[in-house]
C-alpha cells in the first residue's frame, strides 16, 4: 500500500549531480507541486552530468538548470535541514551525513540503493543504458513509496 505524500522531500546523493538531480526532477513530473521537492550532495563540486540531462529529457524531465550543492550550500542559501518531513539518501555516503546532520532533529532518512552509473560503459549508448538503469531504479522506488502518479 502506497504512502502519502509528505509535504517536503530533500534527496541525497554524493556531488548533486547524477543521482539526487534525477530523483529530484522525477518525482516532480511524477507528483506536481503537492510535496516540496529539492536535492543535494555530501560535496557540490560537479556540475550537472550530461548523461543524466539526457535520460531524463527522454522522459519529458528538464534538468539542464539544475544547480548542484552541497548540504552546507544548502543551508547557507536558507534552506534548513529541519524544514524537511523525509530525507531520501541514494548513496551509503549521503545516508551517513544525512544521520550526522538530522540526529538533533525529528526528521525520517530512509536509504535507497541506487545505483551510480558513472564511469560504466564503454560506449556512449552503453553509458546512456547504464543512466537508464539509473534513472528507472528512482522511479520503481518512487513509485513504490508513493504509488502510481495520478493524471
Amino acid at each position: 500500500m502506497a504512502e502519502p505524500l509528505p509535504q517536503s522531500v530533500l534527496f541525497c546523493c554524493d556531488h548533486n549531480a547524477v543521482r539526487s538531480p534525477m530523483a529530484e526532477g522525477i518525482m516532480k513530473k511524477l507528483y506536481g507541486s503537492d510535496t516540496y521537492v529539492q536535492s543535494v550532495g555530501v560535496m557540490g563540486d560537479m556540475d550537472i552530468d550530461g548523461f543524466s540531462i539526457a535520460v531524463c529529457e527522454e522522459i519529458g524531465v528538464e534538468l539542464s538548470r539544475h544547480r548542484t550543492r552541497s548540504f552546507d550550500e544548502m543551508q547557507e542559501w536558507g534552506d534548513d535541514l529541519s524544514s524537511f518531513d523525509l530525507v531520501v539518501a541514494l548513496s551509503p555516503a549521503s545516508q551517513r551525513r544525512a544521520l550526522d546532520l538530522t540526529r538533533v532533529y525529528h526528521l525520517d532518512v530512509v536509504y535507497w540503493p541506487i545505483m551510480d552509473p558513472t564511469g560504466l560503459g564503454e560506449t556512449r549508448e552503453a553509458k546512456l543504458n547504464a543512466y537508464r538503469q539509473t534513472r528507472d531504479q528512482i522511479m520503481t522506488h518512487l513509485k513504490h513509496r508513493w504509488g502510481e502518479p495520478e493524471d
